[in-house]
């Protein structure tokens, strides 16, 4: 909302009001006339009784000189003889018109044409920097100002979006109620608060560190939230603050929580994968179908006899790009990390980081006088991007001594490549590489799936690997990978943004046993994931992980939670491309989509509520 700073001044309004009360905001007639007085405010009568008496005089004058004139123009007589009642009429509509102009006329014009300029108003807003008027919440129990689902109002916005609304008047209790409509409701705070949200608005303590000076990580995140209100003049309402632990945060997750959003979470399965069965990773999606066509695919799978997985590579990558005087000098580094006799050494400086992080492999790239240097290490139960950062620095480090005219560029130089869709991801892995296929029954094909082997496999020919190489696709030969993991990712705690390279898979289905059954496999050679560390802590993704049996660490065998819920992820995306292919083979995608995937709600209706 938008709202206007005005001088405190009294008034006779605020001057005959004493001791502590709700003010009433007024009309925005009546912000008009505080600005500057109109004549109609000295009327005696209602506004609306004092218009119907211009606009009756000034129709009946108007009729009766009208009809006068007529008169005389059929009598011939002269039109400027008039007699009194005339020159009376002439008075009255001479009148009703100035009063009429003044209120219709005159306040359109200085609405719509003559609106001050953005100088004019940025001056007025200096002028009154000490007079700012904070509106604050008036129905809150206890010391976090913003814990409310109700916004507040907030000192002056940008000039260009300034609109005259109702005045408020400020009482000795700071409790204040709105009238106009889409304004919101503020409740009153501690003093002790409103001293700390004033002085984040002021500038004086900043945002960012409310967490170390209140020792309250939730007082924090309502004081900030209040604080944002006011600065933008828009509620946080539906954002909810409460039943949330901002202290699992603190330092780890996000920095300055306003509040939280909430996501539904639902299961598909079981999907049977290894000869065991699992509840599909809780999949949080606003998405509708996705769930349901997931189900779809583990009950297809299941019908067929389970499907199988193998890790082919466990590594997490990170490269530092380094830069010398030549590129021969970039050459001899980039021969020496990759002697096989230095190995050790170079393992040794690395490995001293971690008690999982231990060095796989380096792979080295030159571009002129640059060299781009590709660690890869197992990372345990963690997803490992800190891990193996640290050992590259200690690796960097060491090589400082024996090539002092090496220059570090960056500890990344996007050759790992993270958060990024790349071909050497795609060709050399990236964390979990995973393969996981099954048969599907020719029978389980037509009745679950409701299409044929045969179908399914043109389809996919030219949809998943003819369509994507024609769109230059890079590692998106799928239907929708990036569906499933994407979901799953939020669920369980993991970064969002691998999805990017985490969605590498290519989709392969065949016939099999003479076109009766169907052969498909799926292929991700960059899953990233873990279950220690990040967001896997927290309560809700904690609980995911669970669900699945991967949650934290493995002691008997570090590792191999990670492991268990990278296949688990292929399983589920195998389940997806099946049931999602096969829709479109059938042409349900459409029909499915109207059903599942569309809101019952009047929409008009919502946004005009």
């Amino acid at each position: 909302m938008d709202v206007r700073r005005r001088s405190t001044m009294d008034t006779p309004a605020t001057k005959a009001r004493s001791g502590p009360m709700k003010v009433n905001v007024v009309d925005q007639e009546e912000e008009v006339g505080a600005v500057g007085a109109k004549a109609s405010d000295a009327l005696p009568l209602p506004l609306y009784l004092t218009n119907g008496v211009f606009f009756t005089l000034f129709f009946s004058v108007v009729y009766f000189l009208l009809t006068a004139w007529r008169e005389k123009i059929r009598t011939s007589t002269p039109l400027h003889v008039v007699t009194l009642s005339e020159i009376v009429a002439i008075l009255s509509l001479v009148a009703s018109v100035i009063y009429l102009l003044g209120f219709f006329g005159i306040e359109f014009v200085q609405s719509f044409i003559l609106r001050p300029s953005n100088d004019v108003c940025s001056a007025r807003c200096e002028e009154e920097d000490d007079e700012r008027f904070i509106l604050e919440e008036d129905s809150r129990n206890g010391p976090c100002g913003a814990a409310t689902d109700r916004g507040s109002i907030l000192p002056t916005p940008p000039v260009a979006e300034v609109a005259p609304i109702a005045v408020a008047q400020q009482a000795s209790d700071k409790e204040v109620i709105l009238s106009t409509p889409g304004d919101f409701i503020t409740q009153p705070v501690s003093e002790e608060d409103e001293e700390m949200i004033k002085s984040v608005l002021a500038g004086t303590i900043p945002s960012y560190s409310l967490e170390s000076k209140l020792g309250d990580c939730k007082r924090a995140a309502a004081i900030r939230r209040e604080a944002l209100q006011r600065i933008t003049g828009k509620s946080l309402e539906g954002l909810p603050l409460e039943g949330f632990d901002y202290e699992s945060i603190l330092g780890q997750c996000c920095e300055m929580p306003v509040g939280y959003v909430q996501i539904p979470v639902g299961i598909a399965g079981p999907l049977l994968l290894d000869g065991r069965e699992y509840s599909v990773p809780p999949m949080a999606t606003t998405e509708g179908c996705l769930v349901a066509s997931t189900n779809r695919g583990c009950k297809a799978i299941n019908l067929s006899g389970g499907a199988t997985s193998v890790l082919l590579r466990d590594g997490m990558t990170r490269a530092p790009c380094v830069r010398f005087n030549s590129a021969k000098r970039a050459a001899e580094l980039k021969f020496y990390l990759e002697d096989p006799n230095n190995y050790d050494t170079l393992s040794a400086v690395f490995n001293r980081s971690s008690r999982f992080g231990r060095l796989q492999t380096i792979k080295c790239a030159i571009a002129g006088k640059n060299l781009y240097m590709r660690f890869t290490c197992s990372t345990g139960d963690a997803m490992g991007m800190n891990m193996v950062s640290k050992g590259a620095q200690n690796v960097l480090d060491f090589l400082q001594n024996d090539f002092p005219d090496m220059d570090v560029i960056g500890i990344s130089g996007n050759y790992c490549s993270d958060k990024k869709p790349a071909a050497v991801n795609w060709i050399e892995g990236r964390g979990k590489s995973v393969v996981c296929e099954a048969v599907i029954k020719g029978d389980v094909v037509q009745k679950v799936l409701k299409t044929n082997v045969a179908s399914l496999c043109e389809l996919n020919m030219l949809k998943n690997l003819t369509g994507s190489a024609m769109a230059g696709a890079l590692g998106g030969f799928n239907a929708h990978a990036s569906n499933i993991v994407s979901a799953i990712y939020i669920a369980t705690g993991q970064d969002p943004a691998q999805n990017v390279e985490s969605s590498h898979c290519i989709t392969m289905m065949e016939p099999i046993n003479d076109g009766q059954d169907l052969h498909v496999s799926v292929t991700m050679p960059s899953t990233e994931v873990g279950t220690v560390g990040g967001g896997t802590q927290l309560a809700s993704q904690s609980a995911c992980l669970n669900l699945l049996g991967v949650k934290g660490a493995n002691r008997e065998a570090p590792g191999s939670n990670a492991r268990l819920l990278a296949t688990v992820v292929a399983g589920s995306v195998l389940a997806g491309e099946l049931s999602l292919m096969s829709a479109i083979s059938a042409g349900q995608l459409v029909n499915s989509h109207m059903k599942y995937n569309r809101s019952s709600k009047d929409v008009s209706a919502v946004a005009s509520a």
